[in-house]
């Protein structure tokens, strides 16, 4: 397990902790605060503890230059809401705006350097941009696991120069993955949805070994639906990779459960006339956009006597209503075998939000792809390189 800044001696330290406050903004509005508010526990303590902390993220794609809608001064502005303290924004995160801005903090105070992608430095990991990071703390902190599938200067180039901590969220999440993916009590079902197949073929790999069943939902299903000689109409399919989903197949056998009807229509969108066919009677010019009621009874089967069930992608257009009772119908058969539940990435998180569901869930993870890649058995950079629980140097 990773070291964790909690252990660590911080009064009167300046702390450099990057948080993924990758936010939805629109005209400069926060429509979703949840990221923000998954960071507060780390930097509460830290104030608390009096700590100068200096507070790190990136925000949209600006393409390594500044961009005035992508900058986190709103972000400053609901942190501040959320902590209850101030915490002022330095007008850029490197060089003399940022320097003076952290000078100018006391123990206790915060402050949200400028959006880290607005150098070209920040996605190139360059050593130059990372030092100038470093130099503004003492301490790093990454408490970002969303982000640490990436090998940049804020995650992975300052923690070359710094001695390098995980904060609370960190640990939590590594700690979820962990119990239901590398320790897990079992049975162990995998559920794994999305659109397409070729995004998720690394986690398909990686899992069939390891779970004792697997359910495949979502548009990707369509694939194996066309790998065992059925018609799926208009539905999102990719037929190049239908030897794939042959051996996925092969190789799961008996683990392996499909949807066996669907939601259909003939335009995905708001009000659209729907039929519930079965998979292997789907009429040219239908689409599959949603799995059916047989379907939500057999994944309620599979799921009864799970101990352990990672949920990674939606089975249907839940953004759609006429296409979200699938994923209503499967969450709450999650929730109702009373296993341990993971759900990870960004879809899926959003359609439980969306139901409302995600407080009877064991664990909602923010990690998005930094989660996928976990699935997939792959080393995420931003955690590689943390110092393990056992090198921590100053205990508290």
């Amino acid at each position: 397990m990773k070291a964790s800044i909690r252990t660590v001696a911080v009064t009167g330290k300046r702390v450099l902790v990057r948080e993924d406050l990758n936010v939805p903004l629109t005209q400069g509005r926060l429509e979703d605060d949840s990221r923000l508010v998954a960071c507060l526990p780390t930097l509460r303590d830290l104030s608390e503890r009096g700590a100068r902390v200096v507070i790190a993220s990136h925000l949209g794609r600006p393409a390594g230059k500044p961009e005035a809608g992508l900058s986190l001064r709103p972000v400053a502005e609901r942190l501040s809401q959320l902590l209850g303290l101030p915490v002022g924004l330095a007008q850029d995160c490197v060089g003399p705006a940022a320097e003076a801005a952290v000078a100018g903090l006391e123990p206790g105070q915060l402050v949200l350097l400028e959006n880290v992608r607005f150098h070209p430095g920040e996605e190139a990991d360059e050593p130059e941009f990372a030092r100038a990071l470093a130099d503004l703390a003492d301490v790093f902190v990454n408490d970002a696991f969303g982000t640490s599938h990436r090998a940049h200067a804020s995650v992975v180039g300052v923690a070359r120069h710094l001695p390098a901590y995980a904060g609370d969220l960190m640990l939590a999440e590594l700690e979820a993955l962990h119990r239901a993916l590398d320790q897990p009590q079992r049975p162990l079902v995998a559920i794994v949805g999305g659109a397409k197949i070729s995004s998720k073929l690394g986690v398909l790999s990686h899992l069939l070994p390891c779970v004792d069943r697997l359910l495949v939902v979502g548009a990707m299903s369509n694939t194996f639906f066309l790998a065992r000689g059925l018609q799926v109409g208009s539905s999102l399919v990719e037929s190049d990779l239908a030897q794939e989903a042959r051996e996925v197949s092969d190789q799961a056998g008996d683990k392996l459960v499909l949807p066996v009807d669907a939601i259909c229509a003939e335009h995905a969108e708001p009000g659209a006339a729907t039929r519930v066919l079965a998979v292997d009677a789907i009429p040219a010019g239908w689409s599959i956009l949603d799995s059916g009621p047989a379907s939500a009874e057999v994944f309620r089967r599979s799921l009864q006597g799970a101990a352990t069930v990672v949920w990674n992608g939606p089975p249907g257009m839940f953004e759609i209503a006429e296409f979200r009772s699938g994923t209503r119908l499967l969450a709450e058969a999650v929730i109702a075998s009373g296993a341990y539940s993971l759900v990870g990435g960004g879809d899926t998180d959003a359609a439980v939000k969306l139901l409302g569901l995600s407080p009877r869930f064991s664990h909602v993870s923010t990690g998005g792809g930094a989660t996928l890649e976990y699935m997939e058995g792959r080393e995420l950079p931003g955690v590689a390189i943390l110092r393990e629980a056992d090198a921590t140097a100053e205990v508290v």
